[in-house]
């Protein structure tokens, strides 16, 4: 093959640039490989260094000289430890490994020298014009405050985001144990400690809070020094008294990192000039590793550097990403630790090991299931039954367990009526195990639609029509509750069928009908300019609700939710992006919630007082200038004040410009912070999709009820499989009679494993 990439000039000598110049070169020792570093040789401002083994294995596979060394090296354990409030909880099993950060550099330095790469300390990089015209690839490792990535910002396209905490890099001269969190209530506010050993004398001490705790610490005004002594005083029961040491170190805010593109031309960014997250999750040197295996084996396999380039961005930024999720999970976790706090003890521990989502309530008992189980019995649990399986009440209405067919709207509804599919679709998900299935979002009025397939409850054939549903469930599925959800479609009104396109008008002018909402604005360009509501129309709609709550109560459903979210009408009054009223129903919150209290005291007025109502709000528009979580924290008190049982959370699809943060579990935070601050239960929904989330979700805490949707469309009988899967068969799940004969789960194949990244020769 021709040769490529021979002359490469790789700009930082941290560990991400020194790794991938060591590779490049070993497998290619023709290559002229030079690295800059503007610090003394393992120079560095951190101490301790934690990898997992799953890079430590792609280490060892690519480099067995390296493996070797860090092996001889590490400091091993398994433990955590969270002391919390005076007592310490421990959890096993997790298998950590450390060494210290200058040690791990020296030995890339070594090892880079030993294979012919020149190093060059001390030295600044040449400008990257120059050295991408005379290198024929060039590796920009030059850390967080890259220069590469700010000389080419305008191809890069990168996005700082700078978070609420401040932090400082420590060190003390003893080996905790185990890692260690601790936790220190002060009269300014909350402090942590994180704390691991690098080696058999020294651990990393990082002491953490919020800005204003610190500044109301009074460690602002003091010089490093001091600020140091005084947060060793704070934790001097985790330090045992002893003083805790520095390294160039100082106060600082977190920074992620976000690229739109990681190469240009033939320049391309690795480790913390390209990403960040959050060192909470310990990511960062083990990303920029990452990042140097899979560079050096896309450019040894693709034919030319562009699409090697290309290769190596296609591999990494999915797995980068899914990282830059969990990290930002874990980061607001401790940002806003002081919510947590009030937690039973191990729960509190349990919660704080799975605030990234990467420890889940599954893998957690496989680590540690001694400890899982003292979580399970303090939360509830009988024996043998997963949390997703233990009751909850709301009002008179027991559910048998915690999942919830979260609505889901079929349009496929005739005039409002539903059909056989509705009977099937629904019937099909109560039989599947659920503790509580809902309708879709039915319709007060024929204008409050949203598509001319969605159902309705304004008349009495449509309320006859549910309660054939609702009385199949009620046979057919004891024990399982139907709610329904009602909503009016607002200024989205009118449209097509989703799979016609969705949010578009019907493409019959004259068979669109008029749309009304808070304001007369449109939800998108080629929308309907909606007519904003008079007070009569709004008396009118209110009584429309009222009607169909009637309906629902006659029909037979055990609980009513109103749809406050999503954009539609209710919505629409309650976000400052969609509603300008200048009368009593605009303006602040308290008179942007006016008219939806007003429905909802009229709905609940009229509904059976021993059934629920909830109410589904959108926490955040994912706009600026809209809702945000502090708002909805006062919109979820706001209706628990007037009767709500529950706040059913979800989020944005309010204005068409919105920016959501899609991921594993997105939602769920608004949830555990309304549910924190308020006190009331919370429904939690948005990208849940295994077993193992609700069980995690449930058993720490951060909600009580989980909705799913895409899940039970791919599987009906979600709930019956979950239990299977987990070999329960207690009272939380019950296989219909003509099922039971498959309640026991298919053997399955057997899979290999995938093969190592990259594997050199010895």
């Amino acid at each position: 093959m021709t040769p490529r990439a021979q002359r490469i000039a790789v700009i930082g000598g941290g560990p991400g640039g020194l790794y991938a110049a060591a590779l490049l070169k070993r497998l290619d020792p023709d290559r002229a490989i030079t690295v800059w570093e503007r610090n003394a040789p393992h120079d560095t401002f951190g101490f301790g260094v934690v990898l997992s083994d799953e890079t430590l294995g792609g280490i060892e596979h690519a480099d067995p000289v390296v493996y070797a060394s860090l092996r001889d090296e590490f400091v091993r354990w398994d433990d955590i430890d969270v002391v919390h409030r005076g007592v310490r909880h421990t959890s096993g099993g997790h298998g950590f490994a450390a060494l210290g950060r200058r040690r791990l550099l020296e030995i890339l330095e070594d090892r880079c020298r030993g294979l012919g790469v020149t190093l060059r300390f001390r030295t600044e990089a040449p400008p990257v014009a120059e050295l991408c015209a005379t290198h024929d690839l060039v590796v920009a490792a030059d850390g967080v405050h890259s220069r590469t990535r700010r000389t080419y910002a305008d191809a890069f396209g990168p996005r700082v985001e700078e978070h609420r905490n401040r932090y400082i890099w420590l060190a003390a001269d003893f080996a905790f144990d185990a890692f260690r969190f601790e936790i220190a209530e002060t009269e300014h506010g909350v402090m942590q400690l994180h704390g691991y050993p690098y080696s058999g004398d020294a651990s990393t001490v990082i002491v953490e809070m919020r800005e204003e705790v610190w500044r109301a610490a009074g460690l602002a005004d003091l010089d490093v020094r001091e600020s140091i002594d005084r947060a060793a005083k704070i934790f001097t029961d985790a330090l045992d008294g002893r003083a805790l040491r520095s390294n160039n170190s100082s106060w600082l805010t977190f920074r992620t990192v976000v690229n739109d593109r990681w190469s240009h031309g033939n320049c391309v960014l690795i480790g913390d000039a390209a990403h960040t997250a959050h060192f909470s999750i310990g990511s960062g040197t083990k990303l920029a590793v990452e990042d140097a295996l899979a560079l050096t084996a896309s450019l040894h396999e693709q034919p030319t550097i562009a699409q090697a380039l290309r290769a190596y961005e296609d591999e990494r930024r999915p797995v980068v990403a899914s990282t830059q999720r969990a990290a930002r999970a874990s980061l607001e976790w401790f940002e806003d630790l002081a919510r947590h706090l009030g937690r039973p003890p191990r729960q509190f521990t349990f919660d704080l090991l799975t605030r990234s989502r990467r420890v889940t309530h599954d893998n957690l008992r496989l680590r540690d299931p001694v400890f899982t189980a003292s979580v399970e019995k303090e939360f509830g649990c009988p024996p043998g039954t997963p949390p997703m399986f233990t009751p909850f009440r709301l009002r008179g209405l027991r559910l048998r367990n915690r999942v919830v067919v979260s609505p889901m709207d079929m349009y496929s509804a005739a005039d409002g009526v539903p059909g056989d599919f509705h009977l099937v679709h629904l019937g099909a998900r109560a039989l599947g195990g659920a503790g509580l299935v809902m309708t879709e979002m039915v319709c007060v009025s024929p204008e409050g639609r949203i598509t001319p397939g969605c159902a309705g409850l304004y008349t009495d054939e449509q309320g006859a029509a549910w309660r054939r549903i609702t009385d199949f469930v009620h046979r057919r599925a004891p024990g399982t509750a139907i709610g329904v959800q009602l909503g009016h479609s607002g200024r989205k009104g009118s449209t097509r069928l989703m799979w016609e396109g969705m949010d578009e008008p019907l493409p019959v002018p004259e068979e669109n009908w008029p749309v009304v909402a808070a304001s007369p604005i449109p939800y998108k360009e080629g929308s309907q300019v909606p007519r904003a509501l008079t007070r009569g129309e709004l008396a009118s709609v209110r009584a429309e609700f009222v009607a169909a709550a009637r309906r629902a109560a006659e029909a037979g459903f055990d609980l009513l939710e109103l749809h406050c979210a999503h954009g539609y009408l209710l919505s629409g009054f309650l976000s400052p992006l969609t509603n300008r009223r200048t009368d009593e129903y605009g303006g602040s919150l308290e008179g942007r919630l006016r008219f939806p209290l007003e429905v909802f005291d009229a709905v609940r007025d009229v509904w059976p007082q021993d059934r629920p109502t909830t109410v589904r709000i959108s926490a955040t528009d994912w706009a600026e200038g809209g809702t945000g979580p502090d708002d909805a924290v006062a919109i979820a008190r706001a209706f628990a004040a007037h009767g709500a049982d529950a706040i059913d959370v979800s989020t944005g699809q309010v204005v068409s410009d919105e920016r959501p943060a899609f991921g594993r579990s997105y939602q769920v935070p608004y949830a555990d912070r309304i549910r924190a601050e308020t006190g009331v239960p919370v429904i939690s929904v948005g990208a849940i999709s295994s077993w193992d989330d609700v069980n995690s979700l449930i058993l720490a805490g951060r909600t009580d009820l989980c909705a799913l949707a895409r899940p039970h469309l791919y599987d009906p009988h979600w709930t019956l499989h979950a239990a299977a899967e987990q070999g329960y068969a207690g009272a939380g799940v019950v296989w219909p009679e003509p099922y039971r004969a498959g309640s026991r789960r298919p053997q399955t194949g057997r899979s290999d494993a995938p093969k190592p990244r990259l594997s050199l020769p010895g």
